[in-house]
C-alpha cells in the first residue's frame, strides 16, 4: 500500500492537478474567511465551513479523476492489477492518497483559525467539529468518486459524473420535498450528507453521523474492489 500512496501523492505535485486544487480550495477559503470572519468581525468559522461544503463537492472529482482512469487510458492498470499488491492494498493506497491531498486543503482552516486568536480564541470544540466533519465528508465523497473513476479510463467524463454525482448529494433535501409520498421522501433525505454533516458544523460530535460517511467509504472502497477483482480476471 505504502509504495501505490507515495506514487499518488507524487503524482499530485509532479503535474498541476496538486497545485491548482490547492490553489482554488485556498481562494474560495480565503474568500469566505474574509468576508465572514474578518469583515464580519466574527470568530464563529461555522459558516466559512458550511459554504466550503459546494466547493469540497467540486474539487474532490479534480483530486480523484485520474486515480483509475489515468492507468485504463495509459494502458498501467494490467501491470498494476497483476502485481504482487493485493487489491484491497491498491484501493486503500489510492484512497489515502487522495484523501492526504485532501487533507493538504483543509489545513488551511487551522492557519485561519490561529489568524483568529489575535483578536480573540474560537470555539475551539466548534472548529475541531467542523474540521472532522469536513475531513470525514472529503473522504466519503473521496471514496464515491474514485469508484466512479474506475469505471471509465477518461479523466474528463469521471471528474463530470463525480461532479454531478455531488450536486445531488448537495440538493438531495430539495429533491425529497419534491416527492409527496411521505416515506419515500423520508428514506432520501435520511441519506443526506448535508444532515449528517450539520451537527459537525455545531462542535457536535455524532456517533450516527460518524457511522453514516464511515458506512459509505467502506460501501464504495467495497465496490471499487469488486471492480478491480472483474478487470482482474477479464
Amino acid at each position: 500500500m505504502t509504495a501505490i500512496l507515495k506514487k499518488e501523492l507524487s503524482s499530485y505535485f509532479t503535474s498541476a492537478i496538486g497545485y491548482v486544487v490547492m490553489a482554488v480550495y485556498y481562494f474560495f477559503a480565503g474568500l469566505f474567511f474574509y468576508f465572514y470572519c474578518i469583515v464580519g468581525n466574527s470568530k464563529d468559522m461555522a459558516s466559512l465551513f458550511s459554504n466550503m461544503f459546494m466547493i469540497t463537492v467540486l474539487v474532490i472529482p479534480i483530486i480523484t479523476m485520474k486515480t483509475f482512469s489515468e492507468e485504463k487510458k495509459q494502458k498501467t492498470d494490467q501491470a498494476l492489477l497483476t502485481s504482487p499488491l493485493g487489491l484491497g492494498e491498491i484501493v486503500a493506497g489510492k484512497f489515502f492518497g487522495s484523501l492526504i491531498m485532501f487533507i493538504c486543503c483543509v489545513g488551511i482552516y487551522v492557519l485561519f483559525a490561529l489568524t483568529l486568536t489575535f483578536y480573540s480564541a474560537p470555539d475551539w470544540s466548534v472548529f475541531l467539529g467542523n474540521l472532522l466533519g469536513t475531513i470525514i465528508l472529503g473522504a466519503a465523497m473521496i471514496s464515491i468518486d474514485i469508484f466512479i473513476s474506475s469505471l471509465t479510463e477518461s479523466m474528463i467524463i469521471s471528474a463530470i459524473v463525480s461532479m454531478c454525482f455531488g450536486l445531488v448529494i448537495f440538493f438531495i433535501d430539495s429533491i425529497s420535498q419534491l416527492i409527496s409520498v411521505s416515506w419515500i421522501s423520508t428514506a432520501i433525505s435520511s441519506i443526506s450528507f448535508v444532515d449528517h454533516y450539520s451537527n459537525f458544523t455545531k462542535g457536535i460530535l455524532s456517533v450516527a453521523d460518524t457511522v453514516f460517511f464511515l458506512s459509505i467509504i467502506a460501501l464504495f472502497n467495497f465496490l471499487t474492489l469488486r471492480v478491480l477483482e472483474k478487470r482482474r480476471w477479464s
